[in-house]
């Protein structure tokens, strides 16, 4: 018999070996990173360490094994550009968890279903239910409120119902209807639209509301008639518009139809002031039919299962008496997954739990969960800041996670600031040494370690004993805002004192009731008349065209500089010409984006620069007009720290530029995209932006809610965050954060540490006070991780 042959030595020796990556700030990086291994690459935000994670080595990945698959079959994945780089060798295929709340996430999703956990139980409750005797058998759709089968046909599945009343839809009865007496019609064109199409059905849209017959009023807000009618709309003389046809929609149609269809929040949060909200009485409020609702598993109905904590699941599937060997196999499936969840604590959560309801923690452990089910072997995880959104007491079951995929036969490398993670890792990359152009070099691969020896590293500080903030005298609170009777999730009717004119820290384990704490907080005190201003870590700008000089509101003030130039003023073009959303100034052929799309039949399209402006936005006209000799373009492309400069005489743009510098983010462009913008760097953006602001004077003062404002940052840029946040104070802001970071709990002039456990365990306030209150109070979980 012939000899096998001898394995090939793996030419990357172990290693995946990047050379010349250029993705966005990255300098011709060469760097060999162990597989198998738990890596941590680390640096301050914006040094290019998540450009060489995920858009090098993870994009790479995926680039390579969607080569092999059918074209048509590419299409439906979303696919990352193709990174800039030379090569990447010795690469296994890719799984990238980022920091996001997108991914299918809508108003229905649960834990159950982001979980899976949802499916299986539906079959459970099909295959193995207790139903009445006789009943029909139920498919496990009739057990969804998502599906025609499950859903209670009088609230299509929803739960509760919407009824409109005349004093819901017309607030305001003193008004006519061209004075927009019905308030729950769309603004802007859409609305007078209708009013037109109103007044042209014969309707005397003049005369106020009350004066109208009942009958006629009745007709306009609830009929279900949708007539047709020749408009000639009224304009102003320089608008030239023809008569059209106009269908005319009731009032209670528009709101109904909003709440049912749109995808817009905004949309639907508008539409829901218009109507009275009720459980529906058919179901009453269970969502789904009765004869599903009929079936039980264990003496429960399945609503009554989902709405039940996973650890108290857990248990009553395991004692539930099932002769089915079908639902006994689907009970030890349930009751598996159940541990991983349990295991990363998660036990609180019930199934029934709306995602959009979830912590940056929960959410984030929901997905790391997901990941350790699906038993992969042989790929690299990289991970976006596992760590973000929890409590230093939960941090130790996901580094337990990422250590049962390492030893699974998986490469793990995460992109962490959190030193505590940093510290288990095997390997670390850290890149640096500053930010946008001061970073985008490796100055270490290797051991843990050895990273002290990297003199260049700002890092090495805070992972060697740390660089606590200096000490600076708490302010002592002199009045409080008062919050009385504090009920959302699991918080349990609690009062919170909230001092004014200082800097509150809300902390606690994850899921314990910060953030249905900001947001009780801001509902009761917006509607007691206050200032208040939410910052959490929501995206600044789904589009290209939305940057951050548009954000900060300084390109206002740049576009009228060059308005009044002598060239500008000669050719007539005011400010409007020199924005790129404009079509008098853009490109006409990107529309301003300075870039065009590609489209390739079966491929992903293409993003490449705009051939007519070169990416330069604005057509030729538009840039033959500069001021001290840049065009538009040249002066979008400056970063913060060289428009300062060429803006030092300018006290309109000057002040949000020397905002941004504050906050550490002098590296990014003036034009640079929203959306290639990190967590961390929209959080510094948006507190920049408040920075700027001019004081305001009268009433009381502004309110700041912070929500995580450390996810996404570097401990170095922690320190900068919590001067900036002190600034806030010294202004006379109230400001507070629910963080877990230990460095923002000790610079804190007051703490509220809500707890002591999570979900149902958790909701109540342990301790209140100054931060050495929390080192000493027997029951403060966060107390035992303050030096």
């Amino acid at each position: 018999m012939a000899e096998p042959p001898a394995p090939e030595t793996d030419p990357s020796g172990g290693f995946v070996r990047v050379r010349g990556a250029r993705v966005h700030n990255l300098r011709d990086v060469d760097v060999d990173v162990p597989r198998d291994a738990l890596v941590a690459f680390t640096g301050v935000s914006g040094s290019g360490k998540s450009s060489l994670a995920f858009g090098t080595v993870f994009a790479e990945a995926q680039r390579r094994y969607l080569e092999v698959l059918a074209p048509h079959a590419r299409r439906l994945i979303t696919q990352v550009a193709a990174p800039d780089v030379d090569d990447v060798g010795g690469l296994p295929p890719a799984v990238a968890l980022r920091q996001q709340r997108g991914g299918g996430v809508t108003d229905r999703s649960t834990v159950g279903s982001l979980s899976a956990l949802s499916n299986t139980l539906r079959l459970l409750f099909s295959r193995a239910g207790t139903a009445a005797q006789g009943a029909p058998p139920l498919d496990s759709e009739a057990f969804s409120p998502n599906t025609h089968a499950g859903a209670c046909p009088a609230c299509s599945g929803l739960g509760r119902t919407y009824r409109t009343t005349e004093e819901t839809l017309v607030p305001d009865p003193s008004l006519s209807v061209r004075q927009k007496a019905i308030a729950a019609w769309p603004g802007a064109w859409h609305g007078k639209n209708l009013r037109d199409i109103l007044g042209a059905l014969g309707h005397d849209v003049d005369r106020p509301w009350r004066e109208l017959p009942q009958e006629e009023r009745d007709w306009i807000l609830f009929t279900d008639e949708q007539p047709v009618v020749t408009v000639t709309p009224v304009r102003d003389a320089t608008t030239v518009q023809g008569p059209y046809e106009g269908t005319y929609t009731s009032a209670r149609r528009y709101v109904l139809h909003t709440i049912a269809t749109t995808k817009s929040q905004a949309l639907r949060r508008r539409a829901l002031q218009f109507v009275e909200t009720a459980d529906c009485p058919a179901c009453a409020g269970r969502r789904l039919r009765q004869e599903a609702l009929a079936v039980t598993v264990g003496g429960h109905a399945i609503d009554e299962v989902t709405a039940l904590p996973l650890d108290e699941l857990a248990a009553l599937l395991t004692g539930a008496d099932l002769a089915s060997p079908v639902g006994k196999g689907l009970v030890e499936d349930l009751v598996e997954r159940i541990g991983t969840l349990t295991g990363l604590g998660l036990g609180h959560l019930t199934m029934a739990r709306p995602v959009p309801t979830l912590s940056a923690g929960e959410l984030q452990r929901l997905r790391l969960a997901a990941t350790v089910r699906a038993g992969l072997f042989g790929v690299v995880y990289v991970f976006d800041e596992p760590s973000a959104g929890l409590h230093p007491a939960d941090t130790a079951a996901v580094v337990e996670v990422l250590r049962r995929l390492r030893t699974a036969g998986n490469s793990v490398f995460v992109v962490e600031h959190d030193m505590a993670v940093v510290r288990q890792a095997e390997w670390l990359v850290d890149v640096g040494p500053g930010a946008g152009v001061a970073g985008g070099r490796v100055l270490h691969s290797g051991p843990v370690a050895e990273l002290a020896g990297v003199a260049a590293s700002v890092t090495r500080r805070y992972l060697f004993g740390g660089a606590p903030v200096a000490p600076r005298p708490a302010r002592a609170p002199d009045e409080h805002i008062t919050l009385r009777g504090l009920s959302r999730h699991n918080l349990r009717g609690i009062d919170v004192d909230l001092p004014r004119r200082v800097l509150t820290v809300v902390t606690g384990v994850s899921g314990s009731g910060k953030s249905s704490l900001l947001d009780e907080a801001a509902a009761a005190l917006e509607g007691g008349g206050w200032r208040v201003v939410r910052l959490d870590q929501t995206p600044i700008g789904r589009t290209p065209r939305s940057n951050l000089a548009t954000y900060t509101g300084l390109f206002d003030a740049v576009r009228a500089l060059f308005a009044a130039t002598a060239e500008a003023r000669r050719r007539g073009y005011d400010a409007g010409r020199f924005s790129f959303n404009r079509p008098a100034g853009r490109c006409p052929d990107c529309e301003g984006e300075g870039w065009v799309s590609v489209e390739l039949l079966f491929l992903p399209s293409l993003y490449a620069r705009c051939a007519t402006c070169d990416g330069a936005r604005y057509n030729p006209q538009t840039l033959e007009v500069t001021y001290r000799g840049a065009t538009i373009a040249e002066v979008l492309d400056l970063t913060v720290e060289e428009a300062a400069g060429f803006f030092i005489a300018v006290p309109a743009v000057g002040g949000p530029l020397t905002a941004l510098r504050d906050v550490g983010l002098h590296y990014l462009r003036l034009g640079q995209p929203a959306t290639e913008l990190s967590g961390g760097e929209a959080q510094r953006l948006k507190t920049a932006t408040e920075l700027a602001r001019p004081r305001r004077g009268g009433g009381p003062e502004t309110v700041y809610l912070l929500d995580e404002p450390t996810t996404g940052l570097h401990p170095a840029d922690v320190e900068m965050l919590v001067t900036h946040l002190h600034r806030l104070v010294d202004r006379g802001a109230t400001v507070v954060a629910a963080s877990h970071d230990l460095v923002v709990i000790g610079a804190a002039d007051h703490v509220v540490e809500l707890g002591p456990g999570a979900g149902p365990r958790g909701g109540t306030v342990v301790v209140t006070g100054p931060p050495g209150a929390l080192a000493a109070h027997p029951d403060s979980v966060t107390g035992r991780y303050l030096g």
